[in-house]
């Protein structure tokens, strides 16, 4: 893997547990070390806050939130102290213009002929003031050397606002290194009932109350065996739902790590009928295929009709023919589980994420040197 010769400046809203991987590994291939820029989210925001870096240095800025909803926007204390200590030689921000302490940072990189990144989903047009946003998206990107989007929606995005499509990279959104180990082995039949598994926390948004119903709306001969990792809000409606409409579903509580890997050995199916959630790539990673909900995009690149089925958000009938279709067949099943290792094996991990940003960086600073 090339490396990146120089410092590197990185700036985030939050730091997630699930992105200390990638940071650590980006840290390793820059020559000069990376710092990452990042605070606290709003108290009622559900995200796991990592205390720190293994490799790369973390220092904690002051977010200051402002509004909410549709109006929210975030203001970081400290960014230019930031660098005027850190100096990095190239920059990638958050390509969110709710964000308002990035043009400054970004006019600082400009003064001294340094570069800038910006990292994000995508610009979508949605909403009463679509045409609005899409102007302000397009005066905020200008700004930047080159763009890395989530996925490959997120790019056709940044193209459709007059970005340049050369200097647009799509470094598919991946929480974990490629797997090491081959998948479980699975027989070309289901041995009893088969088994579906759902991990992921247990909020309104997940929609796990449309996989029971689904579920439970199947025939007799194809209900299977449901089992549903997590804890949350939602967790003792859900299990008033489940004793009324399908008692056979069992809730396991939160697990971690090496405690999830005997469930996803056991399943045949791995379903996340809502928005959010990470563990699909893992579930990938145990020979799994899955049902997933279009969200953001980064989904479409992980879940193609080879490895799973991406279906409508809150469409459950959708979700019960999703369902129907996967497990009627065993042996396609087995296939498609196959093929959702191979992409997360080969396509979808954090090595290729951290590529893909090696690239984009060496080449923006040989168009800065030019």
């Amino acid at each position: 893997m090339e490396c990146f010769v120089g410092r590197l400046g990185v700036q985030q809203r939050v730091l997630p547990v699930y992105r200390v991987p990638f940071f650590d590994a980006l840290a390793k291939a820059c020559s000069g070390g990376m710092s990452l820029f990042a605070g606290l989210p709003r108290r009622r925001e559900a995200i796991a806050i990592a205390p720190g870096l293994g490799v790369g240095r973390y220092v904690r800025a002051h977010n200051v939130h402002l509004l909410g909803g549709p109006l929210y926007v975030c203001y970081q204390r400290g960014f230019l102290d930031w660098l005027e200590t850190w100096r990095p030689d190239a920059l990638i921000v958050e390509a969110n213009p709710r964000y308002l302490s990035t043009p400054a940072a970004i006019r600082w990189m400009r003064t001294r002929h340094r570069p800038v990144i910006g990292w994000g989903l995508g610009a979508p047009r949605s909403g009463p003031l679509a045409w609005f946003r899409q102007r302000m998206w397009a005066r905020f990107l200008k700004r930047f050397d080159a763009l890395i989007a989530y996925s490959r929606r997120g790019a056709r995005e940044y193209a459709a606002l007059g970005f340049p499509p050369e200097r647009i990279f799509v470094a598919s959104n991946a929480v974990l290194p490629k797997p090491t180990a081959p998948p479980p082995s699975r027989p070309p039949h289901f041995s009893e009932k088969p088994v579906v598994l759902f991990v992921g926390r247990l909020q309104a948004r997940k929609r796990v109350d449309n996989l029971l119903r689904a579920c439970a709306s199947l025939p007799e001969g194809l209900r299977p065996r449901l089992i549903i990792v997590g804890d949350g809000p939602e967790r003792a409606t859900l299990g008033a739902l489940a004793q009324h409409i399908y008692p056979q579903a069992e809730f396991l509580g939160a697990q971690y790590g090496e405690a999830l890997r005997p469930y996803f050995a056991l399943a045949d199916l791995f379903v996340l009928p809502g928005t959010g959630g990470l563990a699909v790539q893992e579930a990938m990673g145990h020979g799994l295929p899955a049902i997933v909900a279009r969200g953001d995009g980064t989904q479409e690149d992980l879940v193609r009709p080879e490895s799973g089925w991406l279906i409508p958000p809150d469409d459950l009938p959708a979700l019960r023919q999703a369902l129907e279709e996967a497990l009627s067949d065993a042996k396609r099943l087995r296939a498609m589980g196959e093929e959702a290792y191979r992409i997360v094996r080969e396509e979808v991990n954090v090595e290729s994420m951290v590529a893909v940003f090696l690239r984009a960086l060496n080449q923006v600073v040989r168009a800065s040197t030019a």
